[in-house]
């Protein structure tokens, strides 16, 4: 069984920046569909970023061009840069994982069956 642990969030001014971490444990995830989910107060949870085993990626349009998603399978990890951070990003952000899917990696949070606990972003104006 997979385990998530998400990291570094936290809050910043409009236009900073944020990188976030996820540590997979228990199981393997290499080669599997990550992604990035958040969900703010009041809203349904939104796909932010996906990402394929060979790190192809899928961004939703409202972060394209400021975040960026990535993976180190050696370190079972999974990261999101995240610049130019607007008072709409704020959020819960979520990592997730399929255990076994690995492509293609969809944005549907319904899809993915392990799930960290999430990590706060608080970005002010």
């Amino acid at each position: 069984q997979v385990q998530l642990m998400e990291s570094g969030g936290g809050s910043v001014q409009a236009g900073g920046s944020l990188r976030l971490s996820c540590a997979a444990s228990g199981s393997t995830i290499s080669g599997r569909c990550m992604a990035w989910f958040r969900q703010a107060p009041g809203k349904a949870r939104e796909g932010v970023a996906t990402i394929t085993g060979d790190s192809s990626t899928w961004y939703a349009d409202s972060v394209k061009g400021r975040f960026t998603i990535s993976r180190d399978n050696a370190k079972s990890g999974l990261y999101l840069q995240m610049n130019s951070l607007k008072p709409e990003d704020s959020a819960m952000y979520y990592c997730a994982a399929h255990t076994i899917w690995t492509s293609p990696c969809y944005s549907d949070s319904w899809r993915y069956n392990a799930w960290g606990q999430g990590t706060q972003v608080t970005v002010s104006s």
